[in-house]
């Protein structure tokens, strides 16, 4: 079983304006809601490529309870933890610009979060565990190198996408995957990276200290794999860029949809890539069949 887990889930409220103007009453053309969070979206593109995952995570309120019946209709399996706060909602204002407003989300109390180490303490050798995006100030600034502590004993295969220290303190016990892109490479390293041998060099780094393989998303450059069998690149496909919301998710979930069937890191490498690009390219996130579409134009060179 795929299990992913989002420690601040969001309704994100897309609404459209024409001409917004600030201090003025401006009406909306067009409004859309989704369960928003980085886990989230994995587990909603895992549902549309048919691989069953379950959802865990934090959720609280009436917006906490759109998030889980919005999943559930879908079909994809949860498994949150409620808390006593609301689930927060970000706005995303598309006029002119476009603007986003972030709620902070719900305080998790320790009694909370010894419930979702219950849960990650039955996971086993046969589970991936997708850890994915920012935390709550509430938490430790270390949780994920604490779940994937738990983790390590059982053997579970761990995939975590975050940044700077939190990324960097759970490499010691060896994750499958880290996806950072090449700005947040730079980030990591504290250097200016300017060509594809410098993101080569710092990616090989990162597998020094203890990941197993390292993505590094490039945008319209494609991505490179960093493995044991070499470096890959893989090649963008032709399209119009539609929305840059969780293409990095649909990258992982691809990635791990053939990967948890075939344990093949090339092939898998190749499907992440075309669902990142699918999710790009559409205004929501990508479906299988347009993944399949895309997949023959995304083109792997072993560098």
């Amino acid at each position: 079983m795929i299990y992913t887990i989002t420690f601040n889930p969001s309704i994100d409220y897309v609404i459209k304006v024409e001409n917004f103007k600030p201090g003025a009453v401006n009406r909306v053309v067009s409004e859309q809601k989704y369960p928003g969070g980085k886990g989230i979206n994995v587990s909603r593109v895992l549902n549309n490529f048919e691989v069953k995952n379950k959802a865990l995570g934090f959720i609280g309120g009436f917006t906490g309870q759109f998030i889980k019946d919005s999943l559930q209709s879908e079909g994809i399996y949860t498994d949150f933890i409620e808390v006593s706060e609301d689930t927060r909602i970000n706005v995303k204002l598309n006029s002119n610009e476009e603007t986003e407003i972030n709620g902070a989300g719900p305080t998790i109390k320790e009694e909370d979060l010894n419930k979702l180490f219950e849960k990650i303490e039955a996971l086993t050798s046969d589970d991936y565990l997708v850890l994915a995006g920012n935390v709550q100030k509430s938490l430790p600034v270390n949780i994920y190198s604490l779940i994937q502590e738990k983790c390590a004993s059982k053997k579970v295969k761990v995939v975590v996408d975050t940044t700077g220290e939190a990324l960097t303190s759970t490499l010691k016990y060896n994750p499958l995957l880290i996806k950072p892109n090449n700005h947040e490479l730079s980030e990591i390293f504290n250097v200016e990276i300017t060509n594809r041998e410098e993101i080569i060099h710092y990616a090989q780094r990162l597998r020094e200290m203890g990941a197993q393989n390292v993505i590094i998303s490039m945008a319209g450059e494609g991505a490179l794999l960093i493995c044991n069998e070499g470096v890959y690149h893989a090649s963008a496909p032709k399209g119009t860029v539609k929305n840059s919301v969780g293409a990095g998710d649909s990258l992982i979930a691809g990635f791990l949809a053939k990967y948890s069937q075939t344990s093949n890191i090339v092939e898998a490498f190749q499907w992440g890539a075309a669902s990142g690009s699918a999710t790009a390219f559409s205004m929501d996130l990508c479906e299988k069949e347009y993944v399949e579409e895309l997949i023959t134009q995304v083109n792997i060179t072993k560098l």
